[in-house]
């Protein structure tokens, strides 16, 4: 079975932070990090240097492939930066 994750340190959030299911909005320094299963995949953020993870709103989403799964990471970590309430599902309408 196909396996891999991704972790970005050191992304302040925009204003607005993001949307987690568990604290609600989160701001500020954040980690994000993204596992692919190999069918979808799971993305969290935690305040930097902590280590208690959230899972971002809309998570977990489809990812048919490894590289879908990257180049979602990445627009994960620019929609964090953007700030505004950023879920999983805002990153992915402009994504698919």
């Amino acid at each position: 079975m196909a396996w891999a994750s991704w972790t970005t340190t050191g992304v302040f959030a925009g204003r607005g932070g993001v949307r987690t299911e568990e604290a609600g909005i989160v701001t500020g320094d954040l980690t994000v990090h993204t596992t692919w299963d190999g069918r979808e995949a799971d993305v969290t953020v935690q305040y930097s240097g902590t280590s208690q993870w959230f899972t971002l709103t809309g998570s977990p989403v489809s990812c048919p492939t490894e590289q879908e799964s990257r180049t979602l990471h990445q627009e994960v970590v620019e929609a964090v930066r953007a700030g505004g309430g950023t879920t999983v599902l805002s990153t992915t309408e402009t994504y698919h």
